[in-house]
């Protein structure tokens, strides 16, 4: 019973339409080179679109270092002086212990 079932299974014959017509039971053939062409133009339609986003990308930090907010509005921290460092600066010279005074 199985067998007749695949028999029948095996005679249905495939749909002939308008995309297919003429192609019988051919096998699509795809050798290695035409695998490897479309490999590359795939490739080719990435490298173009990488071009193109770097491209854009470049355009948009140049703006942004033009428009003066290269550092994201970061303002600087200043660093608190103890008091062993400004001891050592007046020891050296560097700096006027008087000049806070106003003398």
């Amino acid at each position: 019973m199985n067998e007749q079932k695949e028999e029948v299974k095996e005679k249905k014959e495939p749909e002939v339409t308008v995309s297919n017509f003429g192609e019988g039971d051919k096998p699509k053939e795809s050798t290695l080179i035409d695998d490897a062409n479309s490999a590359a133009e795939r490739l080719e339609k990435a490298n173009e679109r990488k071009t193109e986003l770097l491209r854009q990308e470049e355009e948009l930090t140049a703006k942004k270092v033009l428009g003066g907010r290269a550092e994201g509005g970061i303002a600087p921290v200043e660093k608190k002086e103890t008091d062993e460092e400004y001891t050592a600066k007046v020891m050296r010279g560097e700096a006027n212990p008087l000049k806070d005074d106003g003398v």
